[in-house]
């Protein structure tokens, strides 16, 4: 059987993602929006979560930064989406800037729960602001009539992060970061910059993020502090990860697919305990496959091993590289 690489693989989503457009129902393109949204959470948590080891939970705060800086743009000023969506992005880079420097100080839990309560912080602020955010009313925008141009830029977003992360993958900088994920006093004293490099990280692991935040509220049409901050939205995101294989690149595609369509299916026929299920299901990935489905692909010889760079034949003595 012929073994799948990550470019196969991408190619084939690539071709699966260009048709749902052209051959899909309306609904097919609005799950698809969404199953892509999720898609690119998952590779941007993967930088700083799966590469690096950092347990972040609050991802979404950027999520909802994006959302609020990208819907008050098109409210007050009727800024187009599309631009909207690169303001939202660059203030995901601005705030995290020094956010990174501050909250990478911490280790382990205590970086998580810092983390997760900045979220609720944020979510706290849009609430009390109600004079620039609507407060807990809202803020309602224009509804889109096709959804295809928010779809074909939400691809285009994920195939950016995929191909990001392949390259990452098979470079000296994604082996630096890998050193840091297992023992980052060792790589500190073989001199790899560790504080400049994780920061460099959680910066990018920002950006996306608050970029489908505004595209998530021009989805809608509408995005108030729960669903700007929905501590779903970050939980869903960690466990595609986690599904498909942390610090991988193909773990967040596999993750998002199975994840996104397990949860629709469930949500369309058991409403009552699809959250239930979702869980139990989660938890027993976790539980029976702790490396993800990309290491099951690897062991029954369906997907090619990774990371070149572990491959490279040892040489001879004598010769250097």
């Amino acid at each position: 059987m012929k073994q799948l690489g990550p470019l196969g693989v991408f190619a084939t989503a690539a071709m699966a993602a260009g048709l749902v457009p052209v051959v899909g129902s309306d609904y097919a393109v609005s799950f698809s929006i969404q199953l892509l949204i999720f898609l690119v959470l998952a590779y941007s948590w993967n930088l700083i979560g799966g590469y690096t080891g950092y347990s972040h939970f609050g991802q979404v705060a950027f999520f909802g930064i994006g959302a609020y800086v990208g819907s008050l743009l098109i409210f007050h000023w009727n800024v187009p989406w599309y631009l909207a969506t690169l303001a939202a992005a660059l203030a995901g880079a601005i705030t995290a800037l020094p956010l990174g420097g501050a909250m990478l100080r911490l280790k382990g839990p205590f970086f998580a729960i810092g983390m997760f309560g900045l979220a609720r912080v944020l979510e706290a602020f849009a609430l009390g602001f109600d004079g620039i955010t609507q407060g807990g009313t809202g803020i309602y925008l224009k509804p889109l009539g096709d959804l295809k141009p928010l779809y074909y830029v939400v691809a285009a977003v994920a195939a950016v992060m995929m191909l990001l992360t392949w390259r990452l993958d098979n470079s000296r900088l994604g082996l630096k970061l890998l050193a840091i994920r297992e023992d980052e006093n060792a790589a500190e004293s073989l001199g790899i910059p560790t504080t400049r490099l994780k920061i460099g990280a959680f910066v990018a692991s920002a950006v996306a993020p608050a970029a489908m935040g505004c595209l998530y509220a021009v989805y809608l049409g509408f995005i108030d502090p729960p669903t700007a901050f929905a501590s779903n939205i970050e939980l869903t995101t960690i466990a595609m990860v986690l599904l498909g294989g942390m610090g991988t690149v193909l773990g967040p595609l596999l993750g998002a697919i199975v994840l996104s369509v397990v949860n629709e299916v469930l949500w369309a026929n058991y409403p009552q305990i699809y959250l239930a299920s979702v869980g139990v299901i989660v938890l027993l990935a976790v539980l029976f496959t702790p490396r993800g489905l990309v290491n099951i692909g690897m062991k029954g010889g369906w997907l090619a091993l990774g990371r070149p760079l572990f491959r490279r034949p040892a040489q001879p003595a004598g010769q250097s590289s």
